[in-house]
């Protein structure tokens, strides 16, 4: 049975009118690694106030004396987290496993998704972006940066996949 997939040009149609009606009503474009950063912040400042007021990068989304949670984009990121799991739900496609190639163990698989999610998120908030951020909201813009990133991206994943592809056959 072949699996069905939602038509990829009118979900690129409905993010362009979604990016479009978040400009209009946000003054700004689409992005989620700053919600992550807000919630590290959430989870510094329960732990070690001192210290989260104290640190200039936690201090930053700690202004205005509201929780760093109180954020359109963390929502926004909690709704597209449901949404994704609500599509897979309703297409019966949760599985519980772990996808992989043959010749990759599934503990190896799961280190190197943790390492890869830590680097990228990393990466993001050194870029002051996540590719939501940077590619769909930056080029829209038609930042020259953005674009560049979206060029680095490509290259990089088609750089490290000659080094992994031997993982997945």
């Amino acid at each position: 049975m072949k699996e069905r997939y939602s038509n990829p040009y009118v979900i690129g149609t409905v993010l362009g009118l979604i990016l479009l009606f978040c400009f209009y009503t946000m003054g700004r474009g689409l992005g989620s690694s700053s919600s992550f950063a807000r919630i590290a912040t959430a989870g510094v400042n329960l732990v070690a106030p001192e210290h989260a007021k104290a640190n200039g990068y936690y201090a930053n989304y700690l202004r205005g004396g509201k929780s760093p949670l109180m954020s359109w984009l963390v929502f926004l990121t909690l709704g597209a987290a449901l949404g994704g799991l609500f599509s897979a739900f309703i297409s019966n496609r949760i599985k519980g496993e772990v996808a992989r190639g043959p010749s990759i163990g599934v503990s190896i698989r799961l280190w190197l998704a943790l390492g890869g999610g830590i680097l990228s998120g990393f990466a993001a908030r050194l870029a002051r972006g996540c590719t939501s951020g940077q590619a769909l909201t930056g080029a829209s813009e038609l930042a020259v940066g953005s674009w560049v990133f979206m060029l680095c991206i490509f290259i990089g994943a088609y750089g490290m996949a000659y080094f992994f592809k031997k993982e997945w056959l």
